[in-house]
Order: structure tokens, then C-alpha cells, then sequence
């Protein structure tokens, strides 16, 4: 009878995922699989093009089987995590906002990745491994173990050349199989979809659905390969003829002109198509369960019609969970094929692996969420610390410890983290007041808790260093604070006598509330103080009024003190402007 270890976290997307994934892969087992130990070992699988940078959509492709992958390694199960490095595909395209890249690379389009030139400046070799080595280093921060495999390897030495011959033997089932989803005629006016916007564009170009043909259809009838021109490099090539006893095929180059006839049994410069390409690679590795895209996922897609190709190779379709978009900030889907577009890199210097992984952990592969670039990366940060404390108090739900569980690290062990993981929000304020001086941060931090002071700016990192770098580079310098040098008289002398109390209650309780729980008390006190309550009312037994009240206190606070109407949380903001320059400021 098989052995399906079931987990406790039933309410866990990735748990049923494997479940499911273990099932299968005993399904597939020749012979009665009796244990862990005698199962076999389990293939996931990713596929990344380096055909640009490698975004945060990108990553889903990654962290989804990932996750799964390291479920059924905490099991006990041996696990693949393969990830297919896309470097033989064509180079379709300049991205634009790439930099050490001008319009001179449009030459190249039609080569493969690893044939055209890296950006200027770049130590690496070619474009393919330039934008490969960038994700490789922040899987390797996130955790994520894996086999890189190069498929520009993998086709230049001939390890697919018994399935490329196999293809084009059997090249009319496959044009049949296709054929049943090729769409030649445009459809009559009124039934004409609206055109792409951009945001759908980015998704085809993305997913290289947007150019991909299924094959070469020239006088010598269908052909699911394309030969790279041995003279331009450029995959604009059509057969001309085969010779299925010889394999000796003749291709002709429309780029450049350039013709000549090979022996398919001896060469291993070209690739199968796509929609070939993808069933053929699960057969030849035995995928189990491979996510794609929800442009993969549409009727006639490379997953749907891979379905039914996949199984010429004598192979299965993997389990495939169609996996959503990821949005930053306001943009609501993302491209490799365009620049600028954030990459796990440009995250994890702004956020620690914990959260990115947590981002990706907590959502179903068919929900889409958003990575915060803006203020909103704060929110996300209290969200967490919220998420941990409950897991550490045992209050948390079952599905929230298992997120956080696969978060905070894998079957191999736990990330390295902050030591003191203290308040994102209160490290990117005092990073932000002030400006890289770190003795002046170490003086704030440690004044935070005085029962429990930071002895040292490395027990905050490296949280402290993720907001510094956030404050640093997301933040508009029009929304950066700089406190006062002198104290603003005119708005001093212009305060009636309610104003100048507040001050006054504030600056009286000030050495006696000096720390953030401290100051945050006061802050909150005094207009109720001032309104006649007790400053520990809660806002149950207080007057709307009274927010009211505590929202103009707070603007004359900020005013003072940074110019402006709003800022930092005061208590960390009043901590950074230290007792004795705040009193000045204050007009003491």
C-alpha cells in the first residue's frame, strides 16, 4: 500500500500540493511503493528565460515548486528541484531600461541568449549568464536549492538529440495535435476581441507567447525545429528538405541567405519550438509538478496543447497549478521584455528573505498579490512582526504558522536573521533622520527600550541596513525629513495660550518618558490632558473631539520641528532630535 505522508497543516496550500505530488509520483513508481525510503525521487521543476531581467512574476515560477519541494523534502522524500535556464531561446527583443544596453543589440535578435553579447561593462560572457548570475544570487539568500540546467547546454552537446529525431519522425501527429488550436483566418470584425492593452502585452511578451511560432512550414512540409543559421547565428531559418532514413536536412537562412544540409544524427546547433520544446523536457526528466502562468494556461497555450504533445515522448503532463500575477505597487502586471521592472535582487535589498519568501508562502499560486516598493513595505513589516510574535505566543492560526514556518526557512534550517528584529517603520525613521550616521542611529536605537538597550547596530541588522536602503532609494527626497536647524520664532510667537500649553505639558513630561512606549504615551496624553481626561483614556471613554484635538497637536509638533505637516512617527522622530535640541525647537 502506498505511504502518502499526510501533514497536520490541512489548511495549508503547499501541504495538499504535496499530498498531491507524493501520490503521483508513487502512481507513476514501477512496483508497490512500502516507505519513504524506497520511494522515488520526486521531480519539480521551474523554467526561467535570462532573456532580460528576471522579476518578481519570475519568481513565482521559482518559489511555488519551491515550496512544495521543500514540504516533500521535510517528509523525508528525496526531491529535484529543477530549474531549466531558457539560454537557448531566441533573443527577441531590446529591453529598454537596461543599462549598458543601446539600439546596436537589435542586431542580435534571433540568436540565442548565450550567443549575444552581455551589457557593456558586465563581467560575464554573454547575455544569458549576465542575467542568470542575478537571480542565482538571491535564490541563494532566499534559500532555495535547486539544479540548474542549461538548455544551451543540454542542446549543443547532443543530450537531446535522440528526442529531437524522435519529433521530427512523428512531425504529422505533432502538426495534427496543433493544428487543432492554430487560428490562420482572422475571425470577421464583430467578433474581434478589443486590442491587447499594455499590461496584457507585457504578460505574452513575458511568457514568449507573444512571437512564438510552433514550428517551420516551408516546401518541405512541417517541421517542430528550428536550425540557428550556422553563418548570421539567427533562428530565422526555414527546412527545405529531410530525409528521414539519412536525417539529412537542408535549411535556408532569410536573414542572411546562407543554406546548407546537415545530418540531424550529428548536429547540435538548433532547438525544438516551443510548444515541443516544454512536453518533450518533461518527458525527459520525469516532471511531476511544474506551475506556469496563467498566459500558459489559456485554451490552445503551450501548457494546455503540451498536454497532449507530451505524450509522443512516451512521457505525462506534470501536475500544473496555473500561478497568478505579481503587481508592484500601483503596476498591475510585469514583463522581463521591459526595463525597470523590480527584480528578487532589488527586493532583498530593501527586505529581508523572511517576508519576500513570506509574500510568496501565504498566498494560493492562483492569488495575486503586490510587493511594496512604497509606504507600504511598512505595513507589510508590522504585518510580519504581528505574524511572529503570535507564532511565538502559540496564538496563530494553523495556516499562518505554516506560512511562517516556510518563511522563516527550509528542511535545511533556518535563514539567518536580525538578531533584534526591531520596528521597520522606527529603523527606516531614524535611518532617514539620520542620513548614514551610525553612531547618531546606535544613540537613537539604544534609547528605544532603556530596560533593554541595543549595544550595538549589528544586532539590528540586517533589518537597519534592508530600511536604510529603502529610505535611500524609494523614498522622494521631497518626503525625506530634515530637522531644523533653529527653532521657527514666528510660529513660536504666533501660538494663543492652548497651543503654548500643549508644548509646555509636553516638554515637562519629557525626561520622564524617554523612550518610544515613553513618548508615545505622552504624545497621546497630552491633548487629553489638556481636554480634561486622564492621558490612559481610552478612545472608548473620549470625545470624537479628541482625535481631532491630537491631529493638530501632532502637525504644530511636526512643524516645529521638521517643517512640514506631517513626518515620522513623533516618538521616534522626537527620540532621533534628541531632549535638548527638541526643547530648543520647541521655544524652551
Amino acid at each position: 500500500m502506498p505511504i502518502v505522508a499526510q501533514s497536520t497543516e490541512t489548511t495549508d496550500w503547499v501541504s495538499r500540493f504535496a499530498d498531491e505530488v507524493i501520490e503521483e509520483s508513487e502512481r507513476r513508481a514501477p512496483g508497490a511503493v512500502t516507505s519513504v525510503a524506497d520511494a522515488p525521487v520526486v521531480v519539480v521543476a521551474s523554467g526561467l528565460s535570462p532573456s532580460g531581467p528576471i522579476h518578481l512574476g519570475n519568481l513565482r515560477e521559482v518559489m511555488t515548486p519551491h515550496l512544495v519541494a521543500d514540504e516533500i523534502r521535510r517528509r523525508g522524500h528525496q526531491v529535484r528541484h529543477l530549474i531549466s535556464w531558457d539560454d537557448y531561446d531566441r533573443y527577441r527583443k531590446v529591453p529598454a531600461g537596461v543599462p549598458g544596453v543601446d539600439e546596436t543589440w537589435a542586431e542580435h535578435i534571433g540568436k540565442p541568449l548565450t550567443s549575444v553579447p552581455a551589457p557593456k561593462g558586465s563581467s560575464y560572457p554573454n547575455w544569458a549568464e549576465h542575467f542568470k548570475a542575478a537571480m542565482t544570487a538571491s535564490l541563494a539568500e532566499l534559500g532555495v536549492e535547486f539544479d540548474g540546467i542549461s538548455q544551451t547546454a543540454q542542446y549543443t552537446s547532443g543530450v537531446y538529440r535522440e528526442q529531437i529525431l524522435h519529433a521530427i519522425a512523428h512531425r504529422a501527429d505533432i502538426d495534427a495535435i496543433l493544428d487543432q488550436y492554430r487560428t490562420k483566418k482572422a475571425p470577421p470584425k464583430k467578433q474581434q476581441q478589443k486590442p491587447l492593452d499594455e499590461a496584457e502585452l507585457e504578460a505574452a511578451e513575458g511568457s514568449g507567447a507573444a512571437d512564438e511560432d510552433d514550428g517551420s512550414s516551408g516546401s518541405a512540409g512541417y517541421f517542430p525545429y528550428k536550425p540557428y543559421c550556422g553563418n548570421c547565428e539567427k533562428d530565422l531559418t526555414t527546412v527545405t528538405s529531410y530525409d528521414d532514413e539519412t536525417t539529412e536536412l537542408t535549411y535556408a537562412c532569410t536573414a542572411c541567405g546562407f543554406s546548407e544540409t546537415v545530418r540531424l544524427n550529428e548536429f547540435n546547433r538548433g532547438k525544438l519550438v516551443w510548444k515541443v520544446d516544454w512536453p518533450m523536457r518533461w518527458a525527459y526528466e520525469g516532471v511531476i509538478f511544474e506551475p506556469s502562468g496563467v498566459d500558459h494556461s489559456s485554451p490552445g497555450s503551450s501548457f494546455q496543447v503540451g498536454g497532449q504533445i507530451v505524450g509522443i515522448f512516451g512521457g505525462k503532463q506534470p501536475i500544473g497549478p496555473m500561478y497568478a500575477f505579481v503587481g508592484i505597487s500601483g503596476m498591475a502586471k510585469m514583463s522581463s521584455s521591459r526595463g525597470g521592472v523590480p527584480t528578487p535582487g532589488d527586493a532583498l535589498k530593501i527586505m529581508e528573505p523572511q517576508l519576500l519568501r513570506w509574500l510568496y508562502a501565504r498566498r494560493r499560486p492562483n492569488q495575486s498579490f503586490k510587493i511594496a516598493f512604497d509606504q507600504e513595505i511598512q505595513r507589510l513589516y508590522d504585518e510580519w512582526d504581528k505574524l511572529d510574535a503570535k507564532v511565538a505566543d502559540g496564538s496563530a492560526l494553523p495556516a499562518d504558522v505554516a506560512a511562517h514556518t516556510r518563511a522563516v526557512g527550509t528542511a535545511a534550517g533556518e535563514l539567518p536573521r536580525t538578531p533584534r528584529p526591531l520596528p521597520y517603520r522606527t529603523l527606516a525613521s531614524v535611518a532617514d533622520i539620520t542620513a548614514g550616521h551610525q553612531d547618531q542611529a546606535l544613540r537613537i536605537l539604544s534609547e528605544l527600550d532603556p530596560h533593554n538597550p541595543l549595544t550595538a547596530l549589528d544586532e539590528a541588522r540586517p533589518r537597519y541596513d534592508k530600511a536604510e536602503a529603502w529610505i535611500n532609494t524609494h523614498v522622494p527626497a521631497d518626503q525625506r525629513t530634515i530637522v531644523r536647524d533653529e527653532p521657527d520664532a514666528e510660529l513660536l510667537k504666533s501660538l494663543d495660550e492652548a497651543p503654548q500649553q500643549s508644548l509646555r505639558l509636553l516638554l515637562d513630561g519629557l525626561e520622564s518618558n524617554w523612550s518610544l512606549d515613553g513618548l508615545t504615551h505622552l504624545v497621546y496624553g497630552v491633548p487629553k490632558v489638556q481636554a480634561g481626561f486622564s492621558a490612559d483614556a481610552t478612545p472608548k471613554e473620549l470625545p470624537a473631539e479628541i482625535k481631532t484635538a491630537q491631529r493638530t497637536f501632532f502637525a504644530l509638533l511636526y512643524h516645529l520641528l521638521v517643517g512640514r505637516d506631517t513626518g515620522p512617527r513623533l516618538p521616534t522622530l522626537l527620540l532621533a532630535v534628541g531632549q535638548e535640541r527638541v526643547r530648543r525647537l520647541l521655544g524652551e
